[in-house]
């Protein structure tokens, strides 16, 4: 099977400092697989929280599957995430210390069709830091486009 689908949340990249990255299993139903493969899903406003010992990721928006019947899936709903009870104790310690927080980064199939999250544990960035990731964006482009000529 073709491993084509990447879904990014590109904005956690700018919004926080990546400490540790984690791949999770994620529980769902069968409209929200088929949607998955086709694109149709958006992770901007995500984030993850645990819920008693149980790690869930909250907003991810899978679109309703196009060419389902009349069952259609809740489109933001909470989504169980599938770790090892180690990984979880883990991010659960971590994540209850002061400023860090645990995002998603990527949806992604693997070789064998199931879909995979990826996930993060992660600590905001300050005003600064975010215009510091601008300044060093744009210094990269400008030497990308002087490379080029």
């Amino acid at each position: 099977m073709k491993n084509d689908v990447q879904i990014k949340n590109k904005r956690a990249y700018f919004d926080y400092h990546i400490v540790e990255n984690f791949n999770a299993g994620i529980a769902l139903l069968g409209t929200e697989i088929k949607a998955i493969r086709q694109g149709k899903a958006n992770m901007s406003d995500a984030f993850c929280m645990f819920i008693g010992n149980v790690l869930y990721v909250r907003n991810l928006h899978i679109s309703e599957y196009s060419h389902s019947s009349f069952h259609h899936h809740d489109i933001k709903r909470d989504r169980v995430l599938l770790l090892h009870k180690k990984e979880l104790r883990k991010l659960k310690a971590k994540s209850e210390e002061k400023g860090y927080t645990i995002v998603p980064l990527r949806i992604y199939t693997n070789e064998r069709g199931f879909a995979k999250i990826e996930i993060a544990l992660a600590q905001g960035k300050k005003e600064f830091d975010k215009r510091d990731s601008i300044k060093d964006r744009e210094s990269k482009r400008e030497l990308d486009r002087a490379m080029k000529v």
